[in-house]
């Protein structure tokens, strides 16, 4: 196995969706390991003070290739990196080895027409939020005494699909914006492999974020990770899935929550009746009994998230995906 690193910049960034025509910035083994560099705030550099600005990410403001740009979303994402031996019906594994805020600076935007309350909140309103990284903690508001712990993740993991282009704004069985804040580091997300080499991207950096994401945006942060890449073909899913060191997470995305709930709890009864062998039925009580489904985010529009977690304390013998 090897390790590989890779500074974002022009020629390894891309902005606002994925695209199974983009050139890998990388190419790696399953197993392999990857020090990432992300960046956030794209549309709204212009606008901030200079602990959120480095060279490197003012260039690629200023500079990014019309080519890297895929798609109406606003995320900057880095990758694709090519996994040798992917094959669509494979299972990409991503375990999330470590993840950094790189700037002690992050930013929330309320977007007119977005988030759960589009008609009462509809004057966009721009903060930039101070990282305490010494302490782990985000004041806010600023002196308010309010000290919100810093959780880092990242919104977006993901792989190409057979379309050219896909906005990076709705999550989807591909993975995308998932927007789940239990994705810290030590936890594993895998992802059904849909093209050839799978061409996985990452970003949209989060020091902290509620269930729901409900203003649109969490505080979003520039960030670094440290992830293995691993070929799974011995998992066969339609969405994606992941494993916490206390809980396995399946996930379901719709237009309404009642869709994703309904999509989330289906892929648990599919999980636990393939793992214990018990009926459907029990299944779906045992959901009912001992599984807990939260809200993921409202406001990835066209696309909710619901995520159920089974904790793994319940069963009887030590699994894991």
């Amino acid at each position: 196995m090897a390790h590989h690193s890779i500074k974002a910049t022009n020629n390894t960034v891309h902005l606002g969706g994925f695209s199974q025509l983009l050139e890998p910035v990388l190419i790696v083994d399953s197993g392999d390991t990857v020090d990432v560099e992300t960046y956030t705030g794209y549309y709204i550099y212009d606008k901030a003070p200079k602990e959120f600005l480095t060279p490197e990410f003012i260039d690629i403001c200023q500079n990014l290739p019309a080519e890297r740009k895929i798609a109406e979303g606003p995320h900057l994402l880095t990758g694709p990196i090519y996994v040798r031996g992917a094959e669509p019906g494979d299972v990409l594994e991503v375990k999330l080895e470590a993840i950094k805020p790189r700037l002690p600076i992050g930013f929330n935007a309320i977007r007119t027409g977005w988030g759960a309350l589009p008609q009462q909140f509809h004057q966009p309103a721009l903060r930039f939020i101070p990282l305490d990284l010494e302490n782990n903690v985000a004041e806010f508001p600023i002196n308010s005494g309010i000290k919100i712990p810093l959780k880092p993740f990242f919104g977006i993991l993901g792989v190409a699909t057979p379309e050219t282009q896909r906005s990076s704004i709705p999550p989807g069985c591909y993975g995308g914006n998932i927007d789940n804040r239990e994705l810290q580091a030590g936890s594993r997300v895998f992802l059904p492999i849909f093209v050839p080499g799978a061409l996985f991207s990452i970003g949209d950096g989060h020091s902290a974020q509620g269930d729901g994401e409900v203003s649109v945006t969490a505080i979003e942060t520039s960030m670094n990770g440290t992830i293995q890449l691993k070929l799974r073909k011995d998992l066969q899913l339609t969405a994606p899935m992941a494993e916490t060191c206390t809980d396995i997470i399946t996930m379901g995305f719709g237009q309404t929550l009642d869709i994703a709930l309904d999509r989330a709890l289906k892929n648990m009864i599919d999980f636990l009746v393939n793992l214990t062998g018990i009926s459907p039925e029990d299944a779906y009580v045992l959901c009912s009994l001992a599984v807990n489904f939260r809200i993921t985010q409202v406001v990835n529009t066209p696309q909710k998230g619901v995520h159920g977690m089974l904790p793994k304390s319940i069963l009887s013998r030590e699994i894991s995906l």
